[in-house]
Parts: structure tokens; sequence; C-alpha cells
């Protein structure tokens, strides 16, 4: 198992983050075995297409450059121009086979990784110039791998070029006893199809390599367990500090609610574990509000506000527990518990008309109407 700089194993999968940057650094598994076999088949299946033009081309070239008339063997200003003739005729017969290659060259790695574009690996790296560390990279599993690999291929190509050699060398000693056009094509007939044979022996070394890189890059990109903690906490924040936050923001909250308190009609009260603070305008709202509500302390300093700026304090513990586990706070009291708070707000303003103007004390009985869905024993 792979271990880190620290000792520590290596045993979990790479975060997505971790892939990422990885990618961004250029670290992305390349099979080298992949993409040389495929630029052999394909430069030799191009041959087998475009040799005959090909050769055709570069025969009329050396033609056309060995073929000089009287004038221009004496004109030897007009060498340049017949020199750059022929490396433009040159160039246009040979243009399609080269680009065939090098769109390949381009798409081949896409076989593996995808497109990755990175200019970091070209950087100085200080830890590849440490000697013990270059000496583990040749001993480790990859260094291993590459002497495999070497070895198979002397070893497959090889085998193949005997097994050729063996089966076409009576085809090779009649060419010398055909007519030199024939012969000289037929043997280019036969080196493109014993090239494409070669480079075909180097599949199984393709086929080996492509997911040894797979799994040497998913064992490089593995992470210890303090590696993702450390991620984690540097992707979600550190979470003293995002406790610190909440509490300085429930703080704000709290202190915001705490202002809305004068302003309120009314507190209903359990009488003390819960406070409730209801304020409602006829013009401007469609049902009451709540702007404040609180338990235990929360509660108690919701009834310090209300009693120092004479705001009706009332005690109806069903309706208060009611209140703060079915509403939210700057939010409409529920439908449900309209007839409740209407039966509140209507003795509430009874009340100040008797403070103001007198006559019979008005009562209130705190057994309001609640829907059974909304009454909490609590």
């Amino acid at each position: 198992m792979a271990e880190n700089e620290n000792g520590q194993e290596r045993s979990e999968e790479a975060t997505e983050k971790r892939k990422k940057e990885s990618r961004d650094k250029g670290e992305i598994p390349r099979s080298k075995e992949l993409t040389t076999f495929l630029l052999l088949v394909v430069s030799g299946s191009g041959l087998i297409f475009m040799g005959s033009d090909l050769v055709a081309g570069l025969m009329q070239i050396l033609r056309d450059s060995l073929t000089l008339d009287r004038e221009q063997i004496y004109a030897v200003e007009t060498f340049p121009l017949v020199f750059l003739k022929m490396v433009e005729a040159g160039l246009t017969a040979v243009f399609p086979f080269f680009l065939l290659l090098v769109i390949t060259a381009i798409i081949a790695p896409l076989a593996m990784g995808g497109w990755s574009f990175s200019l970091k690996p070209l950087g100085p790296d200080i830890k590849k110039m440490d000697p013990i560390k270059g000496l583990g990279r040749v001993f480790s599993a990859k260094g291993l791998m590459e002497l495999a690999k070497a070895l198979a291929k002397l070893v497959l190509v090889g085998s193949v070029g005997i097994w050729i050699l063996q089966e076409k060398l009576d085809d090779f000693i009649l060419l010398g006893s055909q007519e030199l056009e024939v012969g000289i094509a037929q043997l280019g007939s036969e080196l493109v199809w014993i090239f494409i044979l070669l480079s075909s022996a180097l599949l199984i070394v393709a086929l080996i390599d492509a997911p040894f890189q797979m799994w040497d890059h998913s064992r490089k990109q593995k992470m210890t367990r303090q590696e993702i903690k450390d991620e984690q906490k540097e992707t979600d924040g550190n979470p003293e500090l995002k406790s610190r936050i909440r509490q300085t923001q429930r703080e704000i909250s709290q202190r915001r609610m705490m202002q809305e308190v004068p302003k309120a009609d009314v507190v209903v009260t359990n009488p003390t574990h819960y406070a409730v603070a209801i304020r409602y305008d006829q013009t401007a709202m469609g049902a009451p509000i709540i702007v404040a509500l609180g338990a235990d302390e929360m509660a108690g300093h919701i009834r310090r506000i209300a009693e120092a700026n004479d705001v009706a304090i009332l005690s109806a513990p069903p309706l208060a527990r009611a209140l703060f586990h079915n509403c939210e706070l700057n939010a409409e009291i529920p439908a449900g518990l309209f007839l409740a708070v209407a039966q509140v707000l209507a003795y509430v303003y009874q009340l100040h008309h008797y403070e103001l103007e007198g006559g019979i004390s008005p009562s209130f009985n705190s057994d309001v109407p609640i829907p059974d869905d909304l009454q909490r024993d609590k």
C-alpha cells in the first residue's frame, strides 16, 4: 500500500477535488505503448493506401530534378528557383501522409485520460533531482514495469521478425529474377505489410500497459484519511470558525428580533417557558405576524422588554405552545390559529380602551380554540 511522506497509509480513494487538481497539473494516465502502437499501425495503413501516390510523386520529383535543358544548365541564377520548386513539390507529395501522422499523434493520447493542457510539468522540480528518490523510482513498480515492457517488446518483435523472415525468405530471393520496376513495387508492398505485422506485435504490450497505467495513476492519487479530513476542513471551513460565525449570526438575529418587541401588540406566554410577540396592522397586513419568539431564557428576555415598553403580556399556555412550535419569525400565523389570535387581539384592544376610557374591565378566557393538529403538550 502506498504511503505519503509522513508514513501514513494511502488507503482512501481520491476525492473529486484531488482528481481535478491532478488534472490541472497535467497528471493524467497515459500509455506511451498504446500511442506508439496506434501511430505505427496508422502509418503502415497510410502507406498501403497512399504509398503508390507517394512513390509516384517522389519519382516524378527526382525525374524532374535530373532532367535539365541546356538553358537551365547555363542559367545558374535559376537554380534556387528550381530547388524551391522541387521542395514545394516534395512537400505537396508527402503532406497527406504527414498530416495523417500528426492527426493520429494528437488523437491517440485521447484513448486514455482525454485532453489536458498544462505548463506546470515544464516547471523546475527539486524533488526530481533527488538521487535517492530517483533510485527509488528505478526499483519501483513502474520501473519494473518499464523493464518488463522493454523485454516483452524485444521478445515479441524479435519472434515475429524471425517468423516473417522464415516465411518470406523464398519470396525475397525470387525478387531478384523479376523486372526492376515490378520487383521494387513488390518489395515495397512486402515491406509495408511486414512493418504492420511487426507493429501489431506491440498490441499485446499496449493492452497490458494501458490498464497498468490506469492502476498506477489511481494508486498515486490515493489519499490518507488525514488528507481527506484536511481537505474537508479546507472545503467546508474550520468547524470552530463556522460555529463562531453561526453564533454571531444568531446574536445579530436575536438583537434585531428584540428591537421588534416594542412594536408588538401582545406577547403570549406559557407563562415562563415560551414567549411569542404578535403584531397586527389592519391596513398593511393580511394576517398577524410573529415579530419575536423564544423559550426559557430568551422568553424571559422578551417579557422584560415587553414590560419595559408597556406591551401587553397575556398568559395563554396552549396558544403560546402552538404559536412557538408552528410559526416562523417574521411570518404570518397559520390559518388554524386565526380565531385564537383574533380573540387575544380583541381582548388587548378592549384592555387598551378600558385603560383610556374606563368602564367595564374586560376578561380573557385562556381556553381559546386551537386545532388538534396544531396543539402541543410541551
